[in-house]
């Protein structure tokens, strides 16, 4: 079970270790071919991570704090109450969305919560990470032209080789797999 434990722990280590790699050399390269300068590609490349880590950590607090007061407070029910005033759902729907008194619960073609809250906080996320990586590329650059262009390509070209560095893993994961039951 140990050896289990610490095979799993290893694999994970070496994922993370390498996609962190990945992004680095990602980072640099995009700044460098942007700025054709290494100083400014190396330092965007090891400062703006470190902004990102401290911004993402400050987003999912905040987000935790939304998630709590929205379930709190039944934002959702008082937003359906508003439509029906303004004759958006119709009274017909409002008695069966609500329909606590007959024979269900009730229930309301809306988006799951959870989803809405997933693409929401996603979208967030997405911004947030932009505005540092612009705001890092600046102060580095004093050039907002070019802190900009690292702001949108940076981020564009790490998801594409985030999807191509998770594809290997799976292929690695997949051929271990395939070869432990041929050695057992």
């Amino acid at each position: 079970m140990v050896g289990v434990i610490l095979s799993t722990a290893r694999k994970l280590a070496l994922k993370i270790a390498s996609y962190g790699v990945m992004h680095l050399v990602v980072a640099v390269l995009v700044a460098f071919a942007i700025t054709r300068d290494w100083r400014i590609a190396l330092a965007v490349g090891m400062v703006e991570p470190f902004f990102q880590t401290i911004a993402y950590s400050i987003h999912d607090r905040v987000w935790h704090r939304v998630e709590r007061r929205r379930m709190a407070s039944n934002i959702e029910e008082a937003a359906e109450a508003f439509t029906a005033r303004l004759d958006i759902m119709s009274p017909d729907e409002q008695t069966r969305v609500h329909d606590h008194h007959g024979h269900g619960h009730g229930h309301s073609h809306a988006l799951p919560r959870s989803f809405k809250q997933v693409a929401v906080k996603t979208v967030t996320y997405g911004v947030m990470h932009f505005a540092v990586a612009v705001a890092v590329a600046y102060a580095l650059t004093q050039d907002l032209r070019t802190a900009l262009a690292i702001g949108t390509i940076e981020p564009l070209v790490q998801t594409v080789f985030f999807t191509v560095h998770d594809r290997i893993w799976t292929r690695i994961e997949q051929r271990r797999a395939s070869r432990q039951p041929a050695t057992a």
